[in-house]
């Protein structure tokens, strides 16, 4: 039986202004839902306006007085997995691909807003819609790497939406006074959330309190790092930040010492980790990865958890990857997580830590949706290659892998090929 897009959290355009909440249509057929369910998947505008089983729906009933809708693309999601699409919850695009240039990297605006442009796209590749990348303000660079990040994020539109920390180094006493000055700079140009890491400011809760009263001044979130080592300077960060919650954000953390799980969990903090490699630019000092155990005692104190991959081939992590799949892989990997709780750290509490509505294959949800390869979930994590992108309603990226194998194999092989088809 269909699900209906009245029945869903948010229904589209009121009676007046159409009945139906038609826009362009996208008909997604034979998908595979991670609870097993093979399913159609009915796109209007950009919202989910039905879910039935596999052959059950067809086109848009027609509005009053005109023909029936069949316009829109039909594509044949028969062998690939459909998912609440992921989002990248804490990237460094500005720094993205350095590892590779020259030391320090050109600033140029033009290989900024390029190298921030190509990082963005990667991810929409590998299927984050939605993404957050930090970026360094003030020093010499002044507003510069801001300024190319917003330009790139312009060029988006359409095909991912970016959003962008600003991060100061300095922001108390008088070294600090072109950093609160250019913090505020930042926020006023377009930047979404502020940010930084506290503990290189030589007065860490001055730094706090600073960023705080800026943040309350612009109304927009906080997004800070801390490596989490000092559980007494922890516990009154997590305290001062709590006022604000559910808009602040802590990451990385993957150096948090043993027992400060349990003041980040009262104080309702939400942490965004970095499976690859615990670290990123945003931090001093060589990466050390995660702290063994780090994750089972942030699970076992229920802090609100989510996963981003951190730095894309910078000098933090010159083969870091921007691929979600890859971090919800790390996580199950480990077996604290299942695979369904590892992707949604990914997906739907990335989207959270990013202050954006959930997303469910169901009627009236965002169509905000990925397609994998593969027949289950734990598949999917293991090697989904093909894949193909849903932002806003409109198919953004496709990705087609195709494995071959040398004629002479006699044995009948699996064959990982293709496209979805469209129609």
């Amino acid at each position: 039986m269909d699900s209906a897009a009245a029945d869903g959290p948010h229904s589209g355009p009121g009676p007046s202004a159409n009945p139906l909440g038609h826009g362009p249509v996208l008909l997604l057929t034979d998908a595979r839902l991670a609870d097993g369910r093979v399913v159609d998947v009915r796109i209007s505008g950009d919202r989910i306006q039905a879910v039935g089983t596999a052959g059950s729906l067809g086109p848009l009933p027609a509005l009053p007085g005109t023909p029936t809708a069949t316009t829109g693309a039909r594509i044949d999601l028969k062998g690939y997995l459909l998912l609440p699409a992921p989002a990248e919850a804490h990237a460094h695009y500005d720094t993205a691909f350095a590892a590779a240039l020259p030391a320090p990297p050109p600033d140029s605006s033009a290989d900024l807003t390029r190298r921030v442009t190509e990082a963005a796209l990667t991810s929409l590749g590998y299927g984050a819609t939605a993404q957050r990348t930090h970026v360094r303000i003030g020093d010499v660079h002044g507003l510069g790497r801001l300024e190319a990040v917003l330009t790139a994020r312009q060029a988006l539109r359409g095909l991912a939406e970016l959003q962008a920390v600003a991060m100061p180094r300095l922001l108390t006493g008088r070294a600090g006074a072109d950093g609160r000055a250019q913090l505020r700079d930042a926020l006023k140009l377009g930047a979404t959330a502020a940010g930084g890491c506290p503990e290189l400011d030589p007065d860490p809760a001055g730094y706090v309190q600073v960023l705080l009263e800026a943040a309350r001044e612009a109304d927009c979130p906080v997004d800070l790092h801390t490596t989490g080592t000092d559980p007494a300077q922890l516990a009154r960060l997590a305290g001062a930040l709590a006022p604000l919650r559910p808009r602040v954000v802590l990451g990385p953390c993957g150096a948090l010492a043993p027992g400060a799980s349990t003041a980040l969990a009262t104080s309702g903090v939400r942490v965004v980790c970095l499976p690859q490699n615990g670290c990123c630019t945003g931090l001093e000092g060589r990466a050390s990865g995660m702290r063994p155990g780090l994750l089972r005692e942030l699970v076992t104190a229920r802090v609100p958890l989510a996963a981003g991959s951190g730095s894309l081939r910078d000098p933090a992590n010159p083969v870091g990857r921007a691929d979600p799949l890859e971090a919800a892989y790390l996580l199950a990997s480990g077996g604290v997580l299942d695979p369904e709780a590892a992707y949604d750290a990914v997906a739907n509490q990335a989207r959270a830590a990013l202050g954006l509505p959930p997303v469910r294959v169901d009627a009236g949800f965002p169509a905000e949706l990925l397609a994998v390869r593969g027949d289950s979930l734990a598949g999917a994590l293991a090697g989904g290659h093909s894949r193909l992108v849903v932002h806003s309603g409109r198919v953004v990226s496709r990705t087609s892998a195709v494995r071959e194998f040398a004629d002479t194999v006699a044995l009948a092989l699996p064959r990982q090929s293709g496209s979805p088809g469209g129609g």
